[in-house]
């Protein structure tokens, strides 16, 4: 059947189910097995939704979505309820991202209230998602990413926490919001230190951290560098401290030139990404008479 038809069926299985839900409400259908009419309604407006899915309608798919979800949850039936917000709210990703996250909101406060805080936290990450790619909003992002950190970390899913926290403290410092940055990456970078799979990781996030430091005040970087080298002597082995020395150096010079150099120096080796990169030419525009690229 190609997608017309799939469509025009689901349109008919939209309309039988809402007769059926009609006809449970009323007198004679509520003493004649409502309940039964109501759980029938719920399978339909479900095949509905799949068949406008595969007719790629997903706005009239993440509506059937919902009305099995409603219904589901005048049933009692939390987790079904659930389930069908989740499958809404993936529908309308594609077609409608404001009406996702709602979906996606409404089916959290139920896992919440069942106390499934690991799967509220995941759904969390995906409102984050929306935010950061379809909507372009970038301070609540960050504040999906925190609630999925906070969940997680009472869950005792500590790494699952951290990797929340990292994209937290990556917009954070996007977004000039230093001192949160550096705090996360601090507190992340000393989780992971002593633990022996993680702690090379440790080093990246030193570094991030010192980065935000360098930016505000270039002494509070230098006392940065300092400390972490004591927390974490392998620290001071590594060309990223190696690399922040002779940033510290040519900065105290004002030599923007210098800066330059180790900057492309360590780049040849360990590619750096865009958001290092943002950072260390906000750096290089405190050096007087700089032209503010790394070329």
């Amino acid at each position: 059947m190609d997608s017309s038809g799939k469509e025009k069926e689901a349109i008919q299985l939209m309309a039988e189910a809402d007769k059926k839900v009609k006809s449970s409400g009323s007198f004679l259908g509520g003493m004649f097995g409502g309940n039964q009419k109501v759980e029938e309604a719920c399978e339909m407006y479900a095949r509905a939704a799949n068949m406008f899915k595969m007719a790629k309608n997903w706005s009239a798919a993440g509506n059937a979505f919902c009305q099995a979800a409603r219904l589901h949850m005048q049933l009692q039936n939390k987790h079904d309820s659930a389930t069908s917000y989740i499958d809404a709210g993936n529908a309308f990703k594609k077609a409608d991202p404001q009406e996702a996250i709602k979906c996606l909101n409404a089916a959290i406060d139920i896992y919440t209230d069942m106390g499934r805080f690991t799967i509220a936290a995941k759904h969390h990450i995906t409102i984050a998602e929306v935010y950061e790619s379809e909507l372009v909003d970038i301070e609540k992002a960050i504040a999906h990413y925190e609630q999925a950190a906070d969940y997680y970390k009472g869950e005792e899913s500590n790494s699952s926490a951290n990797k929340c926290l990292l994209k937290v403290a990556s917009y954070s410092a996007q977004l000039e919001q230093y001192p949160k940055a550096i705090e996360i990456y601090e507190q992340v970078g000393t989780n992971t230190m002593d633990n022996p799979l993680l702690k090379y990781s440790a080093k990246e996030y030193f570094f991030k951290a010192s980065l935000c430091h360098f930016i505000v005040d270039e002494l509070n970087a230098k006392l940065a560098v300092e400390k972490y080298e004591e927390m974490f002597p392998a620290f001071s082995d590594s060309r990223e401290c190696k690399l922040l020395k002779k940033l510290l150096e040519a900065h105290e010079e004002q030599n923007a030139e210098a800066f330059t150099e180790a900057v492309k120096e360590f780049d040849s080796i360990s590619r750096l990404d865009q958001w290092h990169t943002t950072m260390l030419l906000r750096i290089k525009k405190t050096i007087q008479g700089d032209e503010g690229d790394l070329k």
